[in-house]
């Protein structure tokens, strides 16, 4: 069965507008509800979501839907995804959902489903879950007398944060780190700050005032400049920050300087290679990671393994092989020791916890390797009613099979449409660093030549 309507990380789209309508929202929750229905026992349901306005437009069809199937649905407000993850499993649910479109602006919304297990559901279930969309649910609906039940989990907070402490290795402290979290006016933006705080740290908070518009909105791992100018002016030891859903970290050191995902993995496996903990002999992560990473782990004696985009296939291939760290550039870094799904507060503190070991600053412990020159960009274009990319395009096929040769054994070229918008990302790495960048260029000007007249496009440079 092939997928529509779910993308590499569920399904999203513009609120309001389909797929990410009240009709289309309580048709996926009947939909999941029959494919998780198995026994006679109460089945239940766990609801999280992040603070877009649209949440109230789509939790309350989500839990219509379930409630019409007999199942009883358990509402926990605005968390992090990993917490609606965690929980799902801690309550014995049969699914767990979550409403947010994680690093997108307000205007988007999404729908991510998790399996009994904690772990976002794969592929076929996905597609088993879809073609359901197209039956009538009529002969499946509860009787009046074994309608579902809605009730909201008030501790569901104190739960999660309780959680993520003891995920802190046992006799350290942050006490004397000076850290600024950034939680981009999203669903960490009350736990965040509090795990900090409680573990002995001093915490200057920004991003953590919700209004429902402005999640994301020059603020959070996508936009990391504010939490920059904000470490410098506290004078801070460092600096973190979350995207709209909190399973995302990128760190700032005390100088400014912006860490992404591919050090912080390598860091946290170096580490726990020193210590016996690292499980799998390598890192799982994506094709976009920096060759810098795959050649530092090399050099250790390490593997690294790459996936598709999307934490969902590297949580896949860790679990499928025994891997414990795993992760993207973008900053999702999964530790499936403590969580099933990228966790942005969770590997801050096993980062951190490196720290206070070695009593050295985030500046000399996040330089891990020297990336290999590196560049991305996006190009947003237009769909046309078939569904055809620009990328069938013969002029840009073949800038691709030029840059291809000029980069040749010296690095590569990747090429891929997003699962969640429509971009399509050109990204280059090599050696030389002038070569990259024109091979990037040119495949970006194929593309916008080769459209210009069906698909109006825009090249932004990716954050």
């Amino acid at each position: 069965m092939i997928r529509q309507l779910f993308g590499t990380d569920g399904i999203r789209g513009t609120a309001n507008c389909e797929p990410m309508t009240a009709e289309t929202a309580l048709r996926v929750a009947m939909a999941t509800a029959l494919q998780f229905r198995r026994g006679n026992h109460r089945h239940r349901v766990v609801i999280g979501k992040d603070t877009r306005l649209s949440g109230y437009l789509i939790e309350p069809a989500l839990t219509a839907g379930f409630i019409s199937m007999g199942m009883d649905v358990v509402l926990v407000g605005p968390l992090p995804t990993p917490a609606v993850a965690m929980l799902t499993r801690s309550l014995r649910a049969d699914i767990g959902v979550m409403i947010s479109a994680s690093h997108n602006p307000f205007e988007d919304n999404g729908i991510k489903l998790f399996g009994p297990d904690g772990y976002k559901l794969g592929d076929p279930v996905e597609a088993q879950i879809e073609a359901r969309l197209e039956d009538s649910f009529t002969p499946d609906l509860a009787h009046a007398a074994e309608l579902g039940r809605a009730s909201r989990l008030d501790d569901a907070t104190g739960r999660y944060i309780e959680y993520v402490k003891h995920t802190f290795p046992r006799g350290l402290r942050l006490d004397g780190l000076k850290i600024v979290v950034d939680c981009a006016n999203g669903a960490a933006y009350r736990v965040a700050p509090k795990v900090l705080y409680e573990l002995g740290a001093e915490v200057v908070a920004i991003a953590v005032q919700p209004d429902g518009v402005n999640i994301n909105r020059n603020c959070g791992a996508t936009a990391p400049a504010a939490l920059q100018a904000q470490v410098l002016a506290s004078n801070a030891h460092l600096g973190l920050a979350l995207d709209g859903d909190a399973d995302r970290l990128i760190m700032v050191d005390e100088a400014g300087h912006q860490v992404d995902g591919d050090q912080l993995m390598g860091l946290v496996a170096q580490s726990w290679t020193q210590t016996g903990k690292l499980r799998g002999g390598g890192v799982v992560a994506t094709v976009m990671s920096n060759l810098g990473l795959e050649r530092h782990l090399n050099g250790l004696g390490l593997s690294l393994i790459r996936t598709p985009v999307g934490d969902r296939y590297v949580v896949e291939r860790m679990r499928e092989e025994g891997y414990n760290v795993g992760g993207e550039q973008s900053g999702h870094i999964v530790l499936n020791d403590y969580s099933t799904t990228g966790d942005g507060l969770i590997a801050a503190l096993q980062v951190l916890a490196v720290a206070q070991r070695t009593n050295q600053p985030i500046s000399t412990l996040s330089r891990v390797f020297a990336p290999v020159p590196q560049r991305l960009t996006n190009v947003r274009y237009t769909p046309n009613g078939g569904g055809v990319t620009p990328l069938e395009q013969p002029a840009v096929r073949e800038a691709i099979r030029e840059g291809e040769a000029r980069l040749a054994r010296m690095g590569r070229v990747l090429i891929r449409k997003s699962g969640t918008e429509p971009l399509i990302r050109v990204m280059a790495e090599g050696d030389d660093a002038g070569v990259v960048e024109a091979v990037v260029g040119d495949i970006v000007s194929a593309i916008k030549t080769a459209t210009a007249a069906s698909h109006p496009v825009m090249a932004e440079e990716a954050a």
